[in-house]
C-alpha cells in the first residue's frame, strides 16, 4: 500500500476507535462504504450498524444494490423510513434544502443510535466536500454527526484508492447523490418527479451511459454525459430511443447538454460561473 494511504487508514482507524460504536450513515456510494469496511474491520461487527435512509429522493439502483455491498463488507444493516417531504422547507427546494434533508436524516440516526446503544453516528464525507456547497454539513455539525474521512484528511481520490486496496468491488463506482440534485432549485420537489428523472436515468444506463444526470426543467429533460460518449448521439437510432423513452416519461422537450456531465451543475446559478465559464455575458 502507498505509504500516505497507509497513513491516513491509520488515522481512519484511529479517529473510528475514538467513535467507541457507530451508526453508519450508508447510502450505498463509495465514501460510506469505506467508512463501513473500516469501521468493521477496526472495531467488529457488533459495535457497526450501518443505516440507509429509504425515500423517493433515492435512485432505486442505489437502493437495490445496498444489500448486496452490505453482504459483501459483511456488516449489519437495516434501512430507515424518512420523511422530508413532509417539510415544505424542503419541497419548496431552496438553494439548502440538503440541509432540511440531512437534519431529518440525522435527527432519525441519533435517536436510533441512543436507543441501542451506539456512541456515535458517522458520515462518509470527504476532504473534498468540505470545499463544495455543502448545505447538510451543517445539519451533521449540529447533530454531532462524525466524519471520518475528512477528519484523517481523505480526498476522493484518496478513498478510491485505499477501496482499491482493500478490494471493495465499488471502487471506481461513480457517485450518485439524491434524486433531488436534479430539480433546479426554487421549483418544487416532488416524488413523481423524481421517479420520472429514475426512469430516465435507469434507461441511459441500460444503454451503456454508466455517468449521467437528467436535469429535470419542468416539461424539458436535459441530459449530462461525459464529452467522450456526446459523439454517441450522432446515431440517429440512438437519438429516436432517448427522445421516445423520455417523452413517454412525461417530458414535452429533450435535449442534451453540450459542456458534458458535470456534478453539482445546478450550483452553477448560485455561484455565477454557468454562463461566465460558457463564454456568454
Amino acid at each position: 500500500m502507498d505509504a500516505k494511504i497507509a497513513r491516513k487508514n491509520a488515522a481512519l482507524q484511529e479517529r473510528l476507535r475514538e467513535c467507541g460504536s457507530v451508526v453508519v450513515a450508508f447510502s450505498g456510494g463509495l465514501d460510506s462504504a469505506l467508512v463501513l469496511k473500516v469501521a468493521v474491520h477496526t472495531l467488529g461487527r457488533d459495535r457497526v450498524l450501518a443505516v440507509t435512509g429509504r425515500s423517493p429522493s433515492v435512485p432505486s439502483a442505489e437502493l437495490s444494490s445496498v444489500e448486496a455491498l452490505v453482504a459483501e463488507i459483511g456488516a449489519r444493516h437495516e434501512f430507515l423510513a424518512t420523511a422530508e417531504f413532509d417539510d415544505p422547507n424542503y419541497v419548496s427546494n431552496p438553494s439548502n434544502r440538503c440541509y432540511f434533508c440531512k437534519t431529518e436524516l440525522y435527527t432519525q440516526l441519533v435517536q436510533l443510535a441512543a436507543a441501542r446503544g451506539f456512541q456515535t453516528v458517522v458520515s462518509g464525507t470527504n476532504a473534498d466536500d468540505l470545499g463544495d456547497f455543502r448545505p447538510g454539513l451543517r445539519a451533521a455539525d449540529e447533530h454531532r454527526v462524525r466524519a471520518p474521512l475528512a477528519d484523517a484528511g481523505f480526498t476522493k481520490a484518496d478513498v478510491r484508492h485505499l477501496a482499491a486496496e482493500l478490494g471493495l468491488s465499488i471502487h471506481d463506482k461513480p457517485a450518485s447523490p439524491c434524486l433531488s440534485s436534479r430539480v433546479p432549485y426554487g421549483e418544487e420537489v416532488t416524488p413523481e418527479k423524481l421517479q420520472r428523472i429514475d426512469a430516465a436515468e435507469t434507461f441511459l444506463r441500460e444503454l451503456g451511459f454508466r455517468e449521467c444526470r437528467v436535469r429535470h426543467h419542468e416539461k424539458l429533460a436535459r441530459i449530462e454525459i461525459p464529452p467522450a460518449e456526446i459523439g454517441r448521439f450522432a446515431d440517429a437510432e440512438l437519438r429516436g430511443r432517448v427522445d421516445a423513452k423520455l417523452r413517454a416519461l412525461g417530458f414535452q422537450y429533450v435535449a442534451l447538454d453540450l459542456r458534458g456531465f458535470r456534478s453539482g451543475s445546478l450550483n452553477e446559478v448560485l455561484l455565477g460561473t454557468g454562463l461566465r465559464d460558457a463564454g456568454t455575458e
